[in-house]
């Protein structure tokens, strides 16, 4: 047995161990009939959540944005889009969430701007060398005629980083031609991203989600890449090469330390969490100094396989790693970006058998815990018609990656037909299936053995046990192909195999399907010592 404990992390701020429930707003619900989510939506919603028992909840980007990117590129971030209501819509949402003991974080997105935000507009009506166009990351070309991108990197979503503007220079943008790059490095910016922080801190949120958090600090100089250690998208969620210089500079966390201090400035313990998609554990570990980000996502068990080695593999780095700078794990298993959860272990009555049974592991494990939505519905991903399909991605592969559209599908509430209550109107922005009328919060509420009860009740469980109240962590002896870990008087058993295997001779607390004598493969229990 190898105990892990974080118990340095003792006096644990409410983050410390919160569920959290990602709300994306265009599909969580609507509340003016118009196909798309908002936060009216949100707001009639609510009681959702509280019933389900998450203990706070971040709200995707809703300010204005030409859409190109789902809200990710952001052309005012102090101002809510109109698709999704107004600033008053924002403040009477965030009084009801603390109205009922929820926390309401929020995105912010630091790498870049919308290419219609005002800054961007004056960097292209002003001359190359100008101080608007030093907010971003202009360059001249390279051959004869600075005809060439300044390098070789590609953007995430397809093709080159390079966009070239008619008086010839270059702006570099990671991910879409309509999310130009920031240049922190340039006072101005990190001095805006101070303002926008306390605007919505001054309005009363209680965090944020630092969107690209890996990604604000360039590689000195621009210099060309080895394309060869970048995974294709189509590959699935990934951890990336070190080699990949685009991303996860030192210089990142100087930036970090700077968002810290705003937070620190407020009362009532604000925090950040950071997307920090980095090569290893240790490296993760670093956005959650203890002067910099509160949490960072640990994307661990996203991307390990369905298997019990890999699965303790990913805890103990997680654990060791987190331990080592003070700071609690967060654990996830599915956001707006990777194939749900179900999806991922392989589809129908498999797929979702494993996704209960991770579910309880998750939320058994010490630290906070993001959830996506949907994933309380036990939803798959849904394969949508190609003239459907709006991540930018498709668009820039030449149809070749389909993107993340099939995870974003709105959520069904009632009925038995499309949009199944998400909307009074007749369609939704991104259509529903048909077949969901089991997979409705309606019809699950009403079903003992649904997900949904599953979550409600992992979740009531989670916090009233008192041994899931501490950080301590110890692994068991188990047969092959099961995980096995106690928390207090309390053991987590997953059989990740093949075959069943017998079941420990402990009183059954909680199970994610049910049990008999054997424990049956993709099952995780909750026992008792």
């Amino acid at each position: 047995m190898t105990p892990v404990s974080q118990s340095a992390y003792s006096q644990q701020p409410w983050w410390a161990d919160a569920v959290f429930y990602q709300i994306y707003p265009r599909s969580y619900a609507d509340g003016n009939g118009d196909g798309t989510g908002d936060l009216i939506g949100i707001c009639e919603r609510l009681d959702h959540l509280v019933e389900l028992g998450v203990d706070a909840i971040w709200i995707s980007p809703f300010y204005r944005s030409p859409m190109a990117d789902g809200g990710y590129d952001v052309a005012d971030p102090c101002d809510v889009d109109p698709i999704f209501g107004t600033l008053a819509d924002f403040d009477a949402l965030l009084a009801d969430a603390h109205e009922r003991g929820l926390k309401v974080t929020i995105d912010i997105v630091p790498n870049h701007f919308s290419d219609q935000h005002v800054w961007f507009r004056q960097a292209l009506a002003a001359a190359p060398g100008s101080p608007e166009r030093a907010r971003f990351i202009f360059r001249e070309g390279r051959g004869a005629n600075g005809d060439q991108p300044p390098n070789n990197w590609p953007s995430m979503f397809g093709g080159p980083a390079w966009t070239r503007v008619p008086d010839g220079q270059w702006y570099l943008h990671l991910f879409a031609a309509e999310q130009p790059d920031l240049d922190w490095t340039n006072p101005e910016v990190p001095a805006e991203f101070a303002r926008i922080l306390r605007f919505w801190l001054d309005r009363g949120v209680d965090g944020f989600r630092v969107d690209v958090a890996h990604g604000m600090a360039k590689e000195p100089g621009l210099p060309d890449m080895d394309l060869s250690v970048i995974t294709p998208r189509d590959e699935g969620a990934h951890m990336p090469s070190a080699a990949d210089i685009r991303f996860d500079r030192d210089a990142v966390h100087e930036y970090h330390r700077g968002f810290r201090k705003v937070l620190d400035s407020y009362p009532g313990d604000r925090m950040a969490v950071g997307e920090a998609w980095v090569p290893s554990s240790e490296r993760m570990a670093r956005y959650a100094a203890p002067d910099e980000l509160n949490l960072t996502f640990n994307f661990e068990l996203v991307v390990a396989p369905w298997s019990a080695t890999e699965f303790r593999s990913a805890i103990d780095r997680s654990l060791h790693a987190m331990a080592a700078v003070g700071a609690p794990c967060t654990w996830v298993l599915a956001n707006h970006d990777v194939d749900r959860t179900a999806t991922r272990y392989g589809g129908g009555a498999r797929g979702l058998a494993r996704a209960r049974a991770a579910a309880l592991v998750q939320l058994s494990l010490p630290g906070a815990a993001y959830l996506y939505n949907g994933d309380e519905l036990g939803l798959e991903n849904v394969e949508l018609p190609d003239d459907a399909l709006q991540d930018p991605t498709w668009e820039r592969t030449g149809h070749q990656v389909r993107g993340r559209d099939g995870e974003r599908v709105p959520l069904p509430w009632t009925g038995t037909r499309p949009p199944y209550g998400f909307s009074t109107g007749p369609t939704s922005w991104l259509p529903m299936p048909e077949g969901w009328a089991a997979s409705t919060v309606e019809a699950e509420a009403a079903d003992p053995a649904s997900t949904l009860q599953l979550y409600r009740t992992t979740l009531r469980l989670r916090h009233t046990l008192a041994d899931l109240q501490g950080t301590a962590l110890e692994w068991l002896d188990s047969p092959d192909g099961c995980l096995a870990y106690r928390r207090g008087g309390l053991s987590v058993w997953l059989n990740a195999g093949v075959a069943a295997v017998p079941m420990p001779a402990c009183e059954l607390v909680h199970a994610s399907a049910p049990v008999g004598a054997d424990l049956e493969p993709d099952v995780a229990v909750w026992l008792r010592s």
